[in-house]
């Protein structure tokens, strides 16, 4: 057992460094103009593949570090005209903080969260919010000159759906992020955005790693007794909330 533990977070560290200096080496090389990608661009791809892999990996900096991508994307979508995804990472930026705040305190007696499964009924909810969002932000879209407003405000509010599934730690925010970044890839290639395109791409790899990650969770939870019930949302501190792991 020594031997296993040492040899996974020996691993652990080299994924780390080897993804620091990856970003590093990209950060420098837009900035030098080595790449035909600006620097804001450049440190959305960066500040996006850290969180989203923090995420797979149950780690609460992902927050912080997804709060810093949402200002970055706010420039650059401004510049390509796509005003849905720039308010919803506006959006996101407050759902970071409640996320953070929740995977603190959200469980039980204000411990930290573990993985849960959401309700039925959160799920109908979520896709009648959907539908609805999705209409009603299309014609908003499609007021003020959106570039692609159907597909800018389907991609809007599935965003916000898994946000708020991930802030309380339900397994279900995979499957509509996968939707979701599909949908993205074809919406950012069609706008010139080729490294946010193939972000998204990378997106798609870690959210089925995610899924993968989160589904053990799970398991381990089940094994050790502490397995987490079908959870709703909202659920306040020391009400319903799952118990930390």
């Amino acid at each position: 057992m020594p031997i296993f533990f040492t040899r996974n977070k020996m691993r652990k560290h080299v994924e780390l460094w080897a993804l620091v200096t990856l970003g590093l080496g990209l950060i420098v090389a837009s900035w030098q103009a080595w790449l035909p990608y600006s620097l804001t661009e450049t440190l959305g791809f960066v500040t996006g593949v850290a969180c989203v892999y923090l995420v797979v990996k149950r780690n609460i900096l992902n927050f912080p570090i997804g709060i810093a991508n949402n200002v970055f994307f706010i420039i650059l979508f401004l510049k390509a005209r796509l005003y849905g995804d720039a308010g919803l990472q506006v959006v996101y930026i407050a759902l970071g903080l409640h996320g953070w705040y929740w995977w603190l305190r959200g469980g039980h007696q204000r411990t930290a969260l573990v993985v849960a499964h959401a309700a039925p009924k959160t799920l109908g909810l979520l896709s009648g919010g959907i539908l609805l969002g999705t209409a009603g932000l299309t014609l908003t879209l499609q007021a003020v000159n959106g570039s692609a407003p159907v597909l800018d405000a389907l991609t809007t509010v599935l965003s916000l759906a898994a946000q708020l599934l991930l802030n309380y730690k339900l397994i279900e925010n995979w499957y509509v992020w996968l939707v979701a970044d599909v949908i993205y890839i074809y919406l950012y290639v069609s706008r010139g955005l080729h490294l946010t395109a193939i972000l998204y791409f990378v997106f798609l790899f870690l959210c089925v790693a995610g899924l993968i990650s989160w589904w053990r969770a799970l398991a381990r939870q089940s094994a050790d007794g502490k397995a987490a019930p079908t959870d709703t949302i909202p659920a306040r501190p020391g009400e319903g909330a799952v118990s930390n792991g």
